[in-house]
């Protein structure tokens, strides 16, 4: 698996699947990290959904996700990971920023084409001009193409006055995750609780409320599975003062409490640890985001 990118710290650099210590582990990253599968079969957990992945697959994680890699054997891909503070301003911030935007593909014919060549590009380019401003200049603009083209895969965005409001509720979720009051975000928006109310049914069949509290359970889910804080800290840090409230809401958005949700993951097998090549200029690490 060819890493090339910032999880090290470094903006762009490389390393095979095989030299990477990565495992089943849940891993947060504060960057972009895309993956195209080039041989075998196996499974990449994004955000705790599981995508199969064979040659081909594509998949983009923004930053704040969790990854989870699996380890079948003969599987192999290429890891492209960036720091969002590289990238020119692009023209799809929902794609960009949002963690409920599609995360898979399977792209064909031209698409593939490009995309894998691109890709290709910018690991030649990252070991020739790396560590230079005209080197910086160029990969941060190669990758800015290379999510337009991933952009380009998924249907074309609505631009109505509810997709746009709706819009502007996920920036604010991003920015602020602990407000669970639908009242707050309408205030933040300039509209009405039913004016928010109404454009959320229209554009995603969900109410506001719903969303919020979808987006504070991911959160929740993400601390749970990548920090060592306890149950009733993460609960303080989303905003919920009683331990018990956060587990009631924790049990009503996923199913589990949320000392189950965090042993499930902690029982997974243990990431291998595979032989390093000391020549490799980077290392996928987990960071908080």
């Amino acid at each position: 698996m060819v890493y090339i990118g910032g999880l090290s710290g470094d903006p762009v650099g490389a390393a095979r699947l095989s030299d990477l210590p990565v495992g089943r582990s849940p891993m947060r990253t504060a960057d972009h990290v895309v993956i195209l599968v080039s041989a075998g079969q196996g499974t990449h957990a994004l955000d705790f959904v599981t995508y199969a992945c064979r040659p081909g697959t594509l998949l983009w994680g923004r930053p704040g996700q969790v990854h989870q890699f699996g380890e079948q054997a003969g599987f192999d891909a290429t890891v492209l990971a960036f720091a969002p503070a590289i990238l020119p301003e692009l023209p799809l911030p929902e794609l960009v920023g949002d963690p409920f935007a599609p995360a898979c593909w399977q792209p064909a014919g031209e698409d593939e084409e490009a995309i894998v060549a691109e890709i290709a590009q910018i690991g030649v380019d990252q070991v020739r001009y790396g560590g230079t401003a005209f080197g910086a200049t160029l990969l941060a603009h190669s990758v800015a193409v290379l999510l337009m083209r991933i952009a380009a895969l998924a249907p074309p965005p609505r631009r109505a006055p509810a997709d746009l409001l709706i819009g502007q509720l996920r920036a604010e979720l991003e920015r602020e995750v602990r407000h669970r009051r639908v009242e707050d975000y309408a205030e933040q928006l300039r509209c009405s609780v039913r004016t928010l109310t109404r454009a959320s049914l229209a554009v995603t069949g969900r109410s506001a409320k719903q969303l919020i509290d979808e987006r504070v359970a991911l959160e929740a889910k993400r601390l749970l599975a990548t920090s060592p804080l306890p149950v009733s800290e993460v609960g303080r840090r989303l905003g919920f003062e009683e331990p018990t409230n956060f587990g009631r809401f924790f049990a009503r958005e996923t199913g589990q409490s949320p000392g189950t949700f965090r042993a499930a993951l902690q029982r997974l097998p243990a990431p291998r640890v595979p032989h390093q090549r000391s020549a490799l200029p980077g290392r996928l690490t987990p960071r908080m985001a």
